[in-house]
């Protein structure tokens, strides 16, 4: 890849989608909503924070809040997002533990009923703050005034333990296989060696509105020799076929990576996150390509350019909303011809 390839893919638009106000200095993770022609969604506002993000130990509280705009270039950030059942679904998970608010929504719209399901992380720490458990939550209704919480898409039975792939955020929604399921991806962790990692798994769902069935890795950083994704990997949207069609049973999706962690004196340093590319098998469940370089890498982020929402404005062009250092909502036009050539050929 050339810097002149990269730059054509992804223009960065100058200014904020989302600008703050007295009541929060933070927001990050925006999605819209498809059935309001992407004019109103919902974004993470941060309450409060604890720590400094470029290391391990920060602690942010959100809360989730509505946003409207009268175009895709800015929205005003509203009320706090109303979930009927909400306070009885999370009571039942945290108990005594300390819920940090809900984090990360997206926006899934049924075509055949209509209604309107929204994903969404709901993280609880233990009590002596030696674990966090990451459950994927769930809420459905006709709109964004009718959400009701039901159970959890996913749940973490165990975060205690310290072996195995756990917890489950960050969703990214794929089409139905010729199975009639869907083998959505989730962000994930692992801690393999002393090490923790963020990594990509299969979240199989027969029914959007019930729990679904964890499946196997994807994709794990520390099994690829790919620098810009060694330490984290995070899937976003997955970028419709009208947009890029890659072949049948595929998807170009875009990933959020980080590179890998660093030891400085007693404290885990955070590498940089950035957004790139991969190539998703949706019927298998499998990922077929990761890029070798990230696709953007915002102009103002000190270690953090992360995806959550695409919309295809017009043939061929796009609009890609990341939030940098968790604290704004940029916009990236996305131009296709450009990122075809990115591709490996037998994808173009």
């Amino acid at each position: 890849m050339t810097r002149s390839r990269e730059r054509t893919a992804a223009v960065e638009h100058p200014g904020k989608v989302t600008e703050t106000d007295e009541r929060f200095k933070r927001v990050m993770a925006i999605t819209l909503n498809p059935a309001s022609g992407y004019r109103e969604g919902i974004v993470r506002c941060i309450t409060s924070r604890s720590g400094d993000l470029h290391f391990r130990g920060n602690v942010d509280r959100s809360e989730l809040h509505r946003i409207s705009g009268d175009s895709l270039e800015h929205f005003e950030i509203k009320g706090r997002l109303q979930i009927n059942n909400e306070s009885e679904i999370v009571g039942k998970l945290a108990g005594k533990n300390d819920f940090i608010g809900l984090e990360d929504p997206d926006i899934w719209i049924d075509e055949n009923t209509g209604l309107m399901h929204m994903y969404f992380t709901i993280p609880v720490r233990g009590v002596d703050q030696h674990w966090t458990a990451i459950h994927l939550g769930h809420a459905v209704g006709k709109d964004l005034d009718s959400l009701e919480m039901t159970e959890p898409a996913l749940t973490e039975d165990h975060p205690e333990l310290t072996t195995g792939v756990r917890g489950a955020k960050e969703v990214s929604i794929a089409p139905l296989n010729k199975n009639g399921t869907r083998h959505n991806l989730v962000e994930a962790s692992e801690r393999r060696n002393g090490t923790h990692y963020s990594v990509v798994r299969v979240a199989t769902a027969k029914d959007m509105g019930k729990p679904w069935e964890y499946g196997g890795v994807a994709f794990h950083p520390a099994e690829h020799n790919i620098p810009w994704i060694a330490g984290h990997a995070s899937p976003g949207p997955l970028l419709p076929r009208t947009f890029i069609d890659v072949g049948e049973g595929k998807m170009l999706g875009i990933m959020n990576g980080r590179e890998a962690n660093q030891k400085v004196s007693d404290k885990i340093k955070y590498g940089m996150f950035s957004v790139g590319l991969f190539i998703y098998d949706y019927e298998n469940g499998k990922i077929d390509w990761v890029s070798p370089q990230p696709l953007i890498q915002d102009s103002q982020a000190e270690t953090i350019t992360f995806a959550s929402q695409f919309v295809e404005t017009k043939n061929g062009e796009g609009i890609l909303y990341a939030h940098v250092d968790d604290s704004f909502v940029r916009a990236y036009t996305l131009n296709a011809e450009a990122i075809k050539s990115l591709l490996p050929s037998s994808f173009q």
